[in-house]
């Protein structure tokens, strides 16, 4: 698995496949599409074809439909979406499929349904998010893993910066998901390489 996926943002001057393509020529190689309105499947299908160009890994954000009709190579839903069991079985079991957790119950259960792995989260306040859950900070990381016990995959989200990472990798979690961090990097190369040296660690 990828230790690091970027999630797309539409931003004033660039949209949503614009961003992932800046990222990919950064050097992400796992991207998840959150497109919250406008024509989703369009959208779909140009950033699936930007992640092949650059060999990367595309995820659909809450579309299981959208994931299965485009090719992608996961789809990652909510607490407030699709169950996983469900999102299962549309998009079948050659689909990398993860869940989002903000308690040890939500992680629990999404691997009972049969999730590939963990979006787990929030870190820290982010503005990227709406309807934000509870803030886990590290010791809300360290009881999640623990209680985890090596399950599943587990990715931190939710407004990480570099100097988290270290702390973060420490938990056990196998990896990050970030958004702003990368997007609104002045260097985007220079970020990622960045948050790649970090996580090996």
């Amino acid at each position: 698995m990828e230790r690091l996926l970027y999630i797309s943002q539409q931003t004033p001057g660039a949209s949503h496949v614009d961003n992932i393509r800046e990222a990919c020529e950064a050097g992400c190689r796992w991207v998840q599409l959150r497109v919250k309105s406008g024509d989703v499947s369009a959208i779909a299908f140009d950033a699936k074809q930007v992640c092949d160009r650059y060999g990367a890994k595309l995820s659909i954000n809450d579309h299981p439909v959208i994931a299965r009709t485009v090719g992608a190579f996961g789809l990652h839903v909510g607490l407030q979406d699709m169950p996983v069991h469900e999102a299962r079985r549309i998009v079948g079991d050659g689909c990398w499929l993860g869940g989002t957790a903000n308690t040890l119950n939500d992680a629990l259960m999404h691997a009972d349904a049969g999730a590939d792995y963990i979006g787990a989260g929030p870190f820290r306040f982010t503005v990227t998010k709406e309807k934000l859950s509870p803030i886990l900070g590290i010791d809300g990381f360290r009881q999640l893993m623990k209680g985890i016990g090596g399950k599943l995959p587990v990715l931190a989200i939710g407004g990480i910066l570099p100097e988290d990472i270290p702390a973060l990798m420490s938990t056990g979690v196998q990896g990050i998901a970030v958004s702003g961090l990368i997007t609104h990097a002045p260097d985007k190369k220079a970020m990622v390489a960045q948050i790649m040296e970090l996580l090996k660690n």
